[in-house]
């Protein structure tokens, strides 16, 4: 991932507060059991955008500190968790300054791919009381069996703009993606990972499809003329539709580790 890329979602924060789904509560209830978290512990958010992970979290009990590297991104943050106990840096996570050992859970949702993993492994360790937990996830397109068709047909007009999906397709389905405790281990800095996987289905309007897009980093960074055809694309395809709608798969892949 470049760095510029790091930088785009900044540009789209309100659309990225609109359009952006939540998790699931399963995922934020499973996170508390598998990291043995008690109310009123003191959790690191890395890379809280809007929120959308932070809030589930401070409802069950929990004090948050977030770190988001965009200012747009964490003033809308500050916004939607005003009156919660929660406070919202403005700092990349790698040039952060924290108090070592103070928080009994650091974890980033759909951000830690961001983090350069050289400085981000080691710092949650310096960050982490002894035994605490490292928790990562993140939201990606799913494709399980019967997924809408609407997105093996819209490939022609991506292989068009040159913005061809890598790799083969259909890609994996949410199974037989791999997950990161690999990664996680290699650190040498956490132990005992588990994983928890997550698939669920939302349903869009071409509208609501289109400004969804506009919150991915590859689709921001897209030329005008190549975004405007794209989504005209969408728009025709599906108002071919009787409900004029497509069916999106999302999946998670929670992984919770110990400090080694």
């Amino acid at each position: 991932m470049t760095d510029s890329l790091r930088h785009v979602f900044d540009r789209a924060a309100e659309s990225y507060d609109a359009a952006r789904p939540s998790y699931p509560e399963t995922l934020f209830d499973d996170l508390v059991a598998l990291a043995g978290l008690r109310r009123g512990d003191r959790l690191l958010e890395v890379g809280c955008a809007t929120g959308n992970a932070t809030r589930p979290l401070l409802e069950r009990g929990f004090r948050v500190v977030c770190v988001e590297l965009g200012p747009r991104l964490a003033a809308q943050a500050r916004r939607n968790l005003a009156g919660l106990d929660c406070e919202v840096h403005t700092a990349a996570f790698e040039e952060w300054e924290g108090d070592p050992a103070s928080f009994d859970l650091v974890y980033a949702a759909t951000a830690w791919h961001w983090v350069d993993p050289s400085v981000g492994y080691g710092k949650a360790h310096r960050l982490l009381r002894p035994g605490g937990h490292l928790a990562l996830w993140g939201a990606s397109h799913a494709f399980p069996a019967g997924f809408d068709p609407f997105f093996t047909e819209i490939q022609t007009v991506y292989d068009e703009l040159g913005e061809s999906h890598p790799g083969e397709w259909p890609p994996p389905s949410p199974e037989e993606t791999p997950d990161d405790s690999k990664a996680i281990e290699a650190s040498g800095l956490f132990v005992g990972v588990q994983v928890r996987r997550y698939v669920w289905e939302l349903s869009y309007t071409a509208d609501e499809y289109v400004a969804l897009l506009d919150t991915f980093s590859g689709h921001i960074a897209m030329g005008p003329e190549k975004r405007a055809r794209l989504d005209a694309e969408i728009r025709r395809r599906l108002a071919d539709r009787p409900d004029g709608r497509l069916r999106r798969h999302w999946q998670a892949t929670l992984h919770v580790a110990r400090r080694a």
